[in-house]
């Protein structure tokens, strides 16, 4: 092997360890934006880089209740990938940020609180994937409020979904 063949061997070794090429894969679908540690692509989707939780842009958009918000979340095809699902009660906590808040498009008298712009909520309570008997977990981005409601009900609830990116 010769001194360059090496070297090259050597930048691709510290690329691969340092992620470097998570980043670029993401990076050939078109980078439109950054909000600290969020990403957005030209693909519809978000990555979030502390987590390596790649979200959908944006939510269905319209009252769904929790079988059809998960068919909707496994079905996505947002940027081509296959593996999305509706997130954990955790994941959703992890996008609230009581500091930042705008008017609910379902509502502007109720105020969502989503740690970046990067990812248009439009109404308050999203379902999350947690099932206890007949309901199923929430998360609310108006006070952090985790909950539980039945899977039948439909009225204000959303689906974001996500996938994790290796």
């Amino acid at each position: 092997m010769n001194k360059t063949s090496a070297t090259m061997v050597a930048i691709m070794m510290a690329a691969i360890l340092t992620g470097f090429f998570v980043t670029a894969k993401f990076a050939a679908a078109g980078e439109t934006g950054r909000d600290g540690h969020f990403i957005a692509y030209s693909n519809g989707t978000v990555l979030d880089t502390r987590t390596n939780l790649m979200w959908a842009a944006k939510d269905n958009g319209s009252d769904t209740d929790w079988r059809n918000a998960k068919s909707y979340c496994t079905s996505y095809r947002g940027g081509g990938y296959k593996n999305w699902r509706l997130p954990k009660q955790d994941e959703l906590a992890g996008l609230y940020d009581e500091n930042k808040s705008h008017p609910a498009k379902c509502n502007p008298e109720f105020s969502i609180n989503v740690a970046t712009e990067l990812i248009d909520i439009s109404c308050v309570d999203l379902w999350a994937s947690e099932t206890r008997g007949s309901d199923s977990a929430i998360f609310s981005f108006t006070r952090s409020r985790r909950g539980w409601h039945p899977r039948l009900h439909d009225r204000g609830f959303r689906a974001l979904p996500v996938r994790f990116v290796k």
